[in-house]
């Protein structure tokens, strides 16, 4: 574990105990607390306490957390402030993150992709439910329990109401959010994406997930955009020589990527269910391991929240 100023200290009633991860906003700390038990403790950086912007999207991403209740969702206890620092409490979910899990064992079995994808389909469908589009779906943003197959969403950090007003964006116009590795190509224009856009990365999820490797490949930033704007994705079955999916199953993967959001299923759950019921379908062969290719290109395509 990673220690920091912050760990043996309490706050709060939180007792922070590991420092567990962090990113550009936020430090993500393992804590206790005498009613919550085990909770994950997101803390505000020093540096943006005083930025309005990264303040209310905290407090967004709260508001989101506690709205979304979903077995599949990670759940959002509370936000707060003390000491000077601002803080959310997420339920503690065991499991590794499903990057981890995917870099380690490549290209997962069909069964297993055919349940990852739908439980990842129902949460997100129940954030879409309350008017919320996710639009930062990725392995890095799902936690994944291998020992009883289950997977839970966390981090509605970027999520966004598509019917809000301008005036409530935290974004500008002509600067996408999301990574750019599963984002949807409507995306990079900076416009507010709506549902489908996270059906298009959970397609993207589900095609990692079956190959190993992604529908774009790419040497630069530059030579991503161009080609998620201006070239279809790489076919399934041309994804890694000698891996073989049914018609069924490339189509249903094939459509979820469509570039054009009419041209995708109506809904998360349907495209969830489509490919469950195609994979389901194929007779069980082996499938190759693989999964090098997504660490080299990984680190050139991070997250974009501007």
């Amino acid at each position: 574990m990673i220690r920091d100023a912050l760990v043996g200290t309490v706050i709060a009633e939180y007792a922070v105990q590991d420092m567990v991860g962090e990113g550009g906003t936020a430090m993500v700390y393992r804590a206790l607390h005498p009613t919550h038990g085990i909770v994950a403790l997101k803390v505000l950086r020093t540096k943006l306490r005083n930025d309005p912007t990264a303040v209310t999207r905290f407090e967004r991403e709260a508001e989101f957390g506690i709205r979304v209740v979903h077995p599949s969702v990670v759940r959002t206890i509370e936000i707060g402030a003390a000491d000077g620092l601002k803080y959310l409490a997420i339920e503690w979910a065991p499991g590794e993150l499903l990057e981890k899990v995917a870099k380690r064992t490549g290209a997962f079995p069909r069964a297993q992709v055919a349940s990852i994808v739908r439980q990842i389909g129902d949460a997100v469908d129940a954030s879409h439910r309350q008017g919320i589009v996710h639009r930062d779906l990725k392995p890095e943003n799902l936690m994944y329990d291998s020992v009883n197959d289950r997977v839970r969403l966390l981090d509605f950090g970027i999520a966004a109401e598509p019917e809000q007003g301008n005036d409530q964006r935290l974004t500008r116009d002509g600067f996408f959010v999301g990574t750019l590795l599963y984002v949807a190509p409507e995306a990079l224009s900076g416009v507010l994406v709506g549902p489908t856009a996270d059906q298009y990365s959970l397609a993207t999820i589900a095609y990692f997930l079956l190959t190993g490797v992604h529908p774009y490949t790419a040497r630069s930033t530059r030579d991503m955009l161009s080609q998620l704007l201006t070239q279809p994705p790489t076919p399934l079955n041309k994804a890694v020589p000698g891996l073989v999916f049914s018609d069924d199953v490339e189509r249903v993967v094939m459509k979820g990527l469509a570039r054009q959001p009419t041209d995708r299923y109506p809904g998360i759950t349907d495209f969830a269910s489509a490919l469950e019921t195609a994979l389901v379908a194929m007779p069980a062969v082996a499938a190759p391991k693989s999964g090098g290719l997504f660490g080299r290109v990984k680190g050139l395509f991070g997250s974009r929240d501007s």
